[in-house]
C-alpha cells in the first residue's frame, strides 16, 4: 500500500499528468486496465484564476474518476492563491505542483523546471500551497537544470521541509528534456535522503523498465506517462509482472 498523507492507494503505479493527453476519457480508459490514481492535465494558475472555459473543461470529472490528482503550474504567489481558492470548489484527492516541465515557453516565465534554479523560491511556493490545501500536496521535480547543476537532493529536502506529502522525480535534467538516459543514481540518492514517499518517472515503457526503476532506485511508486500512450494495458501487465515475475500475453487485435 502507498500512503500519501491521508490518501491510501493499493497500487504503486500512477498515471502521470500529460498536457493535451490526460483528459477524462483517457483517464477512464486507463482506469479500466488497473490505473488507480490519475491526474488531470497540467493547469496554469493564471488560467484557473481567470476561470477560463478551457480550464473548467480540463477539470471535468465523474464519480468513476477517483482517486484524482490536479497538477498546478505557476510561480507567482498571488495567482497561486487565487487558483487555490477556485480549486476549493472542486473534488479531488491530491494536489501536485509542477517544477519539472522543460517546455521553453514555461521555463521562460520562471515556471516548471525553471524553479529548479531557484530552490528557495520553490520552497516558499510549496509552503504557500501546503498551507492553503485541503488535500495532500506533492511536487514534481527533475534531477536538475543541466548536468553541471544536478540539485535534486537539495530541492527535495527543501520541499520535504515545506510540508509536502510525497515527491515525484523525473530522472533527467531540464536540458535533456526527454532525450538521453534516465539517471537512476540521482533518484536513488533522493530516495535515501527523504522520509516521505518517492515516486519516480522516466522511460516507464514496459513492465521490465518499471521493475528496473524499482530495483535501481528503491522508489515507493512509479509514474507512467508516455508509456501509457496507446497502451492502457501497461498497468495490468506491470502489476502482474511485479507480483508474479512473468509477462501476460500481449493484447490481440480484437482487444
Amino acid at each position: 500500500m502507498l500512503k500519501i498523507g491521508s490518501l491510501k492507494l493499493k497500487s504503486n503505479l500512477i498515471l502521470a499528468p500529460m498536457a493535451g493527453v490526460t483528459d477524462l476519457p483517457f483517464r477512464l480508459l486507463n482506469r479500466r486496465f488497473g490505473c488507480e490514481l490519475a491526474f488531470v492535465e497540467m493547469i496554469n494558475c493564471r488560467s484557473i484564476s481567470h476561470k477560463s472555459r478551457r480550464t473548467q473543461q480540463m477539470l471535468g470529472t465523474d464519480s468513476k474518476d477517483r482517486p484524482l490528482g490536479i497538477q498546478l503550474l505557476g510561480c507567482e504567489p498571488g495567482f497561486i492563491r487565487k487558483a487555490m481558492d477556485v480549486l476549493g470548489g472542486y473534488e479531488f484527492d491530491i494536489l501536485d505542483f509542477n517544477a519539472a516541465c522543460p517546455a521553453k515557453k514555461v521555463v521562460r516565465r520562471g515556471e516548471g523546471a525553471g524553479l529548479l534554479r531557484e530552490p528557495k523560491k520553490l520552497s516558499k511556493i510549496l509552503k504557500l500551497v501546503v498551507e492553503n490545501s485541503k488535500v495532500p500536496v506533492s511536487v514534481k521535480i527533475r534531477s536538475g537544470w543541466d548536468k553541471s547543476s544536478v540539485n535534486a537532493r537539495q530541492v527535495a529536502l527543501l520541499a520535504q521541509d515545506a510540508g509536502i506529502s510525497t515527491l515525484f522525480i523525473h530522472g533527467r535534467t531540464k536540458v535533456q528534456g526527454y532525450s538521453g538516459q534516465v539517471d537512476y543514481a540521482v533518484i536513488r540518492q533522493v530516495k535515501r535522503a527523504l522520509e516521505i514517499p518517492l515516486i519516480a518517472s522516466g522511460d516507464i515503457f514496459s513492465p521490465a523498465l518499471a521493475k528496473q526503476m524499482f530495483t535501481e532506485t528503491g522508489c515507493d511508486a512509479v509514474a507512467v506517462a508516455r508509456g501509457a500512450l496507446g497502451n492502457p494495458w501497461i498497468f495490468r501487465e506491470t502489476e502482474h509482472f511485479l507480483k508474479h515475475g512473468r509477462l501476460l500475453d500481449k493484447p490481440d487485435r480484437d482487444d
